[in-house]
């Protein structure tokens, strides 16, 4: 028996350490993919803001391969964010992400190769294939958008068409409730004139006759009487009540036997 606890207590540790160790793990993994999530989020925003400022402040190919990455990078990270939102609520636009997936490989393979062309002394090779560039990204891009605004489109109209349908299920609702706040009044109405109606044909019949009485009911009529005669019997049978005496009034003196 002891032994048998023994083994149950060591199962039992057993099983809140593998628990421990596997909540840490998973802990560990969230804050690895936060802080990698952050640092590429920081790692972007540097370079797009060093990419914007060669952009502006530089002019011939550098300035014109700059403004090609950033157009690129700006174009497919809106459409990449604005896929991921509607998929949320919209399942159909898993199709849409599968094809900006084949779109993204494309988009990287061009910012790679900008980025190497940025390191390239041979500028004047480089301006040669600036037009062929140009129309890779706008082709990216354009893709890109076309995707970004579709999904912006559709969400919308199913927002409209949401709006539609509970506008219109509200206006029934506001009919029912209108109509449920008539009915009791259209009922009291009713039962007015109904009760005037009877009212009005009872006083045009005329009261009802008074019923016939039994032949036997006169000699009981005496009987029945005799406590209305009370009240007309003579007043000495009667005698009033003596009057009441308040402390304030004076004794009354006997009268004289004299």
């Amino acid at each position: 028996m002891e032994a048998a606890l023994i083994i149950f207590a060591l199962m039992v540790l057993f099983t809140f350490l593998g628990l421990g160790v596997y909540a840490t793990v998973k802990v560990v993994q969230a804050t690895k993919r936060g802080v990698d999530r952050t640092i590429t989020q920081a790692r972007r925003t540097v370079e797009d803001t060093t990419l914007r400022a060669k952009s502006f402040g530089q002019v011939g190919v550098t300035g014109a391969l700059a403004q090609l990455r950033l157009d690129l990078r700006t174009s497919m990270r809106a459409t990449e964010q604005a896929l991921q939102d509607g998929v949320r609520v919209d399942a159909s636009l898993h199709e849409s992400i599968a094809l900006f997936e084949r779109l993204s490989t494309h988009g990287r393979e061009l910012d790679d190769e900008l980025k190497r062309l940025e390191q390239d002394p041979d500028r004047g090779r480089i301006a040669e294939r600036l037009p062929d560039l140009r129309e890779r990204t706008a082709k990216i891009k354009q893709a890109a958008d076309s995707l970004r605004w579709a999904a912006r489109d559709r969400a919308q109209r199913f927002a409209q068409d949401d709006l539609s349908t509970l506008s219109a299920q509200i206006e029934v609702e506001s009919d029912a409730l209108r109509d449920w706040v008539r009915e009791p009044v259209d009922d009291l109405a009713a039962a007015a004139a109904a009760w005037d109606a009877a009212q009005a044909n009872g006083a045009a019949t005329g009261p009802a006759p008074a019923p016939a009485q039994a032949p036997g009911s006169a000699q009981g009529q005496p009987a029945a009487a005799s406590p209305a005669r009370g009240a007309d019997q003579p007043q000495a049978l009667n005698p009033a009540a003596p009057a009441p005496q308040y402390p304030w009034q004076k004794a009354r003196r006997p009268e004289s036997t004299t």
